[in-house]
């Protein structure tokens, strides 16, 4: 054993042999006198080993001490060094050159492929060299990072497949409450036009009945009219042909003619009328269907049809959605929350499109997301036109866009960075005012609800604006600029806070649309440092979000 240590430590590190006619240079390493020439002939004049220059006027001096030992360690009885020294017991008997034939001792990395020591001195004299064991141990912490990720990802697509799974049977359970609560409303809507049509045939009925009713009594008078006047008509002419002048004058005194006929009454009878209550009492019916009872699947309002005697109030009809938001909706985009670049104290859910401010952190910091309060968008915008609409569950709550290199990290005593610099535009909802942000200077707007916003970037123009859609479409702030790069979407909330981004189905994504990879999405990494900076944005209640693909239906 110390045989072979002493041997190593006389083995030249280029040739990996005894050293023959060692010389020494000005750093202290050894090498053989014709290696260290060679070496030089190829490569520039530095120290292999340290990378030390060598002086062009300075001459190899021969190791007269190191020579002696060498010499002394050769005429030592016992296996020579022979080629070098032989392979290690976790190599092969079989791992040779198949150039050379000897045993395979390194590992080129610029082959890729292991050497021996003739390989090192010959084909492989300028490649990057290594041990097998050192390769090895390389490899290995390779394959366990690979595993490690792969293990990630199985891990991601089990979350995945379940939060699928989740969301298929949500879907199922929902379209059969829905249809559930539809095959009711139908199922009443039909006993009532059923009842409504035997009410409207037996009213018609009565009708018919009583005009025809008064029909027969003024034919009755008409008739017995007919009647007096003919039998007065017939006593005339039988008095007119009577010779007896006493009996004629004595019948004509008797004779008391009819009176007059007098107007004729028509019985009343109008289809109008008739269908005036018909037509209110199935409008009406059909006003049910266009209930919030139909759209929101909950079982126990399918009673809002009420019996079927009583249909119950109208319900509102809904407008036709204004020509600005339908215009707007012409460039919809459905976008989804980055979750690398979520502030630790926002958890994401319904596939990212939905952010709540908790207290309790997620977790320590991750690499990539925001020390403040904010999170941003996956998706990015360099051109063309792209409007989108976010639900907020309340106040103090803040959105807008902003440059890639928008810093993740606070700088100040704010929460918040949206509008602070020239890299982001914002607009503010608080309680008692709104305000547009942009290279650290606000303008106040008018108060408004800020619980449906839509967000309006047309970067062929140049403009971003911000709009109002409730109670009415309006718009409330426009900004002008030169957008040079990509544009992130990005949100700031208060605690209690939750955000979502409300999704047509319909809205498909423009060509080229550029989308900034999210990695691994299973647990949400955030940051670890509880935020401490005073908030600038007034507190207030918190309320429970909703926003669905049914948000976006045409509102009054």
């Amino acid at each position: 054993m110390a045989a072979q240590q002493l041997e190593d430590k006389l083995t030249c590190s280029i040739c990996l042999e005894l050293y023959k006619e060692p010389v020494t240079l000005l750093c202290g390493h050894n090498f053989c006198g014709a290696c260290i020439r060679d070496w030089w002939g190829l490569c520039e004049k530095v120290c292999p080993e340290c990378r030390e220059p060598f002086p062009d006027g300075a001459e190899l001096r021969r190791n007269v001490a190191l020579s002696g030992v060498v010499e002394e360690l050769r005429a030592t009885p016992g296996p020579g060094p022979g080629p070098g020294p032989g392979p290690g017991p976790d190599l092969s008997p079989g791992a040779r050159c198949p150039r050379h034939g000897r045993p395979l001792e390194l590992f080129c990395r610029t082959e890729g492929l292991g050497v021996c020591c003739v390989c090192t001195v010959r084909e492989c004299r300028l490649h990057e060299r290594v041990l097998l064991d050192a390769e090895r141990r390389a490899r290995e912490a390779q394959l366990r990072a690979t595993l490690e990720v792969t293990q990630q990802q199985a891990a991601q697509a089990q979350r995945q497949l379940q939060e699928l799974q989740q969301r298929s049977s949500q879907i199922q359970n929902s379209a059969c409450t829905l249809t559930s609560v539809i095959s009711g409303k139908f199922s009443r809507l039909l006993q009532a036009l059923e009842m409504q049509r035997v009410r409207a045939l037996r009213d018609i009925n009565v009708a018919k009945t009583q005009a025809l009713e008064q029909a027969q009594q003024e034919k009755q008078r008409l008739q017995g009219h007919l009647e007096a006047v003919s039998l007065c008509d017939r006593r005339i002419r039988h008095l007119l042909e009577h010779l007896d002048d006493w009996t004629f004058l004595q019948e004509s005194q008797q004779l008391v003619p009819p009176g007059p006929l007098g107007p004729l009454t028509l019985p009343q009878w109008e289809e109008d009328q008739q269908l005036g209550g018909l037509k209110e009492s199935l409008s009406q019916l059909c006003a049910l269907l266009l209930e919030e009872g139909a759209h929101s699947g909950v079982p126990a309002e399918a009673a809002d049809l009420g019996s079927v005697e009583s249909p119950g109030p109208l319900a509102p009809v809904l407008s036709p959605v204004c020509p600005l938001r339908r215009r707007l909706w012409q460039n919809y985009r459905n976008l989804t929350f980055d979750p690398v670049s979520a502030n630790r104290h926002l958890y994401l859910s319904q596939q990212d499109q939905r952010v709540k401010h908790l207290l309790k952190p997620r977790g320590p910091d991750g690499p990539g997301s925001f020390e403040l309060w904010q999170v941003q968008c996956a998706q990015s915008f360099q051109a063309g036109q792209h409007y989108w609409e976010v639900r907020a569950s309340s106040h103090s709550v803040t959105l807008g866009v902003a440059y890639s290199e928008l810093t993740r990290r606070r700088q100040g005593p704010h929460t918040d960075n949206i509008g602070r610099g020239p890299n982001s535009w914002g607009l503010c909802i608080q309680e008692d005012c709104t305000q547009a942000w942009h290279n650290g200077k606000a303008q106040r707007l008018p108060v408004v609800s800020g619980r449906l916003l839509g967000v309006d970037l047309n970067l062929a123009s140049g403009c971003l604006t911000f709009y109002s859609l409730e109670p009415k479409t309006q718009p409330l702030h426009t900004f002008h600029a030169v957008f040079t790069r990509p544009l992130y979407p990005i949100f700031w909330l208060l605690e209690g806070r939750t955000l979502t981004l409300c999704h047509q189905p319909e809205a498909t994504l423009p060509p080229g649309l550029q989308k900034e990879a999210s990695g691994l999405s299973g647990e949400r990494q955030g940051t670890s440092a509880t935020p401490v900076a005073r908030c600038h944005h007034s507190h207030g209640p918190q309320n429970r979000p909703s926003c669905s693909p049914g948000d976006l239906r045409p509102q009054l």
